[in-house]
């Protein structure tokens, strides 16, 4: 390894808290990543200073997350996490710092050996527990006794699956067998937490694997409410993001949208996405999309639909550059987009406004999508004339 792991920010921080007399390393998954040969992201730094010694220390600091023994050290503009030794315990919500004398005390407590690796700010790694071998086996293995890892937080059983689907990680028999016992104390968890973590194993290498695991620890089992779906997700992979993969949960356990919005507490923004899908799913079912489809849904949900609907149907359905080139085909992109305000309609029609305007204006909206009309104000206002005057 190289002597320029992190930034130079980072290095900073690190030979600063070392020259006001304290320990301080590079740890956790830029260690690994970096190890992996991926450019080290979020880049973290344990200390033997308290976060009010950190404090101390540098004088812009910002106590983002003091209350879990870290501290964002904010070092030439770049803002540097810092945090404490520690081990940890935990609650239904969260997880709550115990500090502790020593590196190895804190790695020890760490979740898995591929995440329990530190780096010296020289470049020399420190591998107190085999996560460089484990790394080259492409195995996630618990820290230690991992039914005491589990205990201190239970998160981490979802946590081992997560990681098996971003890594594409074989779960070390022992560490499974664990997770498999301490199963249920993961309905103690908030769920914001494993949504979280759902989210980036939705996005991994190999979802699949996860889902293999989940079924082997009886997850669906013991939280049929919540991964019901893990029994036959795989058809679905690879998810094009994480929305992708709860818009496939729809499908399998036919839950509603806002349903499913509700036991994840997914926020409204990927709540309208997942209403949209199963809006889209509903009509793709029954017919091919057509232009007033093309019109009102955006790229990905066409697309995200299109592949669930292609996994269940052994079809070909259309690609995102098929979608896009329907689109650029289309007569208007957006009501904006059209020839006529509801101004004109008053003028045309002599009638005073009311609710009759905005009905007449999604009718010329479909006509002009569906090609019956052009996009001209003269060709709408005969058009809407001949028709407005058929309905008196």
């Amino acid at each position: 390894m190289t002597t320029s792991f992190g930034s130079a920010a980072s290095r900073q921080v690190v030979r600063e808290l070392q020259a006001a007399g304290y320990e301080a390393v590079f740890v956790g998954g830029a260690v690994r990543d970096a190890e992996l040969g991926k450019k080290p992201l979020d880049i973290d730094i344990t200390t033997s200073a308290t976060p009010s010694q950190v404090k101390e220390v540098f004088r812009r600091t910002i106590d983002v997350g003091i209350e879990h023994g870290t501290i964002l050290v904010l070092m030439h503009g770049e803002p540097i996490e810092v945090t404490t030794y520690r081990t940890e315990a935990t609650t239904s919500d969260a997880c709550y710092p115990v500090y502790v004398a020593s590196l190895r005390e804190d790695l020890q407590h760490r979740d898995f050996t591929i995440n329990a690796l530190a780096m010296t700010v020289d470049g020399e790694l420190i591998d107190l527990f085999d996560g460089l071998e484990d790394l080259q086996r492409k195995v996630i293995r618990a820290v230690g006794k991992p039914e005491e890892r589990f205990q201190e937080d239970p998160l981490r059983i979802f946590r081992a699956l997560r990681f098996s689907s971003v890594l594409d990680f074989d779960i070390e028999m022992e560490t499974l067998h664990s997770m498999r016992t301490r199963l249920p104390s993961l309905h103690h968890v908030a769920i914001e937490r494993i949504k979280t973590e759902m989210d980036k194993l939705f996005q991994g290498q190999n979802p699949s694997r996860a889902f293999h695991y989940g079924r082997e620890i009886k997850l669906p089992e013991q939280f049929p409410e919540l991964f019901a779906a893990f029994e036959s997700l795989d058809r679905y992979t690879p998810f094009l993001h994480a929305r992708h993969g709860f818009s496939a949960m729809l499908v399998v356990t036919d839950t509603p949208a806002t349903e499913l919005a509700r036991l994840f507490k997914l926020s409204n923004d990927e709540k309208r996405f997942l209403k949209q899908c199963e809006e889209a799913y509903a009509k793709r079912k029954h017919r091919a999309f057509d232009s007033w489809d093309f019109y009102i849904y955006p790229t990905d949900i066409l697309e995200v639909v299109g592949k669930i609907f292609n996994a269940n149907h052994e079809d070909y359905d259309i690609s995102k550059e098929q979608i896009e080139q329907y689109k650029k085909q289309l007569p208007i992109l957006q009501r904006t987009d059209l020839s006529f305000t509801g101004k004109d309609l008053l003028r045309w029609s002599g009638k005073s406004a009311g609710k009759w305007t905005s009905d007449w204006i999604m009718k010329i909206e479909r006509a002009v999508v569906y090609g019956h009309i052009k996009n001209d104000a003269l060709a709408i206002k005969e058009w809407f004339i001949n028709e407005i005057s058929r309905e008196k």
